[in-house]
């Protein structure tokens, strides 16, 4: 069996999850640069999951209704998981923590405190930041901070020199926590970001 065949193969025996991932930027969604946030969160994702996925992508300006807007779609098209990256801060424009929160049935505080401690790591002025995970429906719905490298940091964690977690990152909730709202069962490459459900939660992959 080829390479190609065998790891169509293994992707076969996963759920598909579809994932929604949303870039808000002002200048991004009007071409003023290029964006970087979905491309990262591609990246990232794709090399961390076992499941195939469908994507669902959105480039959108910061306007709190528009945000309202994308998320709930996101949430009617059957994403288990939402992503955004970018506006999070205390600036006058950045509201995508509000718009989160607004279209929010439950809300997942330990995401956020997380998230900062693991930027604490680096940077004093990770206490600005101001990301917060919600659950809508059976939606998960993360705000990440706005740079390729602390997206990737954010959601894998921090290893020493030989790989072992000093912080763990934030994915590594993530399938559990969507095992509870009811969606796909997601599993993770676990030399990327392993995983952690409770023993008796934990099932082979399909037709394995």
């Amino acid at each position: 069996m080829s390479t190609t065949a065998a790891v169509a193969a293994l992707a076969s025996t996963y759920d598909t999850v579809r994932i929604g991932i949303v870039s808000i930027s002002d200048r991004a969604s009007t071409g003023v640069y290029e964006d970087k946030g979905l491309p990262a969160l591609q990246e990232w994702l794709g090399k961390a999951l076992c499941n195939p996925i469908v994507w669902e992508a959105r480039l959108i300006a910061d306007e709190q209704a528009l945000i309202e807007r994308t998320l709930i779609e996101l949430t009617d098209a059957g994403c288990a998981l939402v992503l955004t990256t970018g506006g999070t801060g205390p600036a006058l424009r950045d509201v995508t923590p509000e718009a989160t929160l607004a279209v929010a049935h439950k809300v997942m505080p330990g995401f956020g405190e997380q998230m900062r401690r693991i930027s604490l790591e680096f940077v004093p002025t990770a206490i600005l930041s101001r990301q917060v995970a919600v659950i809508r429906e059976r939606t998960l719905i993360i705000n990440l901070p706005g740079q390729p490298r602390a997206i990737a940091e954010t959601l894998e964690g921090l290893k020493d020199s030989d790989g072992v977690p000093i912080v763990d990152g934030i994915f590594a909730a993530v399938p559990y926590c969507v095992d509870l709202i009811g969606g796909p069962y997601i599993e993770t490459h676990a030399n990327v970001c392993k995983a952690f459900r409770p023993k008796n939660a934990v099932r082979p992959p399909t037709n394995a």
